[in-house]
């Protein structure tokens, strides 16, 4: 089901597509998403990590926030030596970053009817990472993320006389509270 699904989704457009299109594009995304960046004639030259901060609440109660967290970091840490690291491992955060700054401006206005679900999509893998990683603590709660991305240029090789900024950028979104949904207890 899932191979038809996706056949459907990248082949032109079709009867079965014109009159389903729907519900294929309700299985394909955002998980499933194509994308042909690798074979851009201009590939990407940045490094974009995306990191995450809390608020929590502790089990005594008090409120606390965390410092923040590179999710990035983490992702390469886990497939640095793995010689076959998962689709999940290497492109889940990289590509919900990718789906919600498509779907939004600069100044994180939604842009796009799929505006909602990138944020949505975005905000549950922060949210499960921060609790597997422990962050609220034993018996603590997350109450509300922020996410951020750190931008820096690649190094241009030795040989080339262009030049590149050595300076980090930062895009900081808002605090999103927490749902249900969200948590391990809301994950499908």
């Amino acid at each position: 089901m899932h191979v038809g699904m996706v056949f459907l989704h990248v082949a032109p457009a079709n009867t079965i597509t014109k009159a389903h299109g729907e519900a294929v594009d309700e299985w394909v995304y955002p998980e499933f998403e194509q994308n042909w960046k690798l074979f851009a004639p201009n590939p990407l030259q940045q490094n974009i990590a995306v990191q995450v901060r809390a608020d929590i609440r502790t089990a005594g109660g008090e409120p606390r926030t965390t410092g923040w967290y590179d999710l990035s970091a983490q992702d390469g840490r886990d497939i640095d030596g793995n010689l076959l690291p998962s689709h999940t491992q290497q492109n889940e955060l990289r590509r919900a970053w990718d789906f919600y700054t498509g779907s939004h401006d600069s100044e994180n206005r939604a842009v796009s009817t799929r505006s909602a679900l990138s944020e949505s999509y975005l905000r549950r893998i922060v949210v499960l990472r921060l609790e597997r990683g422990g962050a609220a603590g034993q018996g603590g709660v997350v109450e509300r993320v922020q996410v951020r991305s750190k931008t820096t240029e690649v190094p241009v090789p030795s040989w080339s006389d262009d030049k590149t900024s050595s300076e980090a950028s930062y895009r900081v979104l808002p605090w999103w509270p927490v749902t249900a949904a969200d948590t391990e207890g809301g994950a499908r």
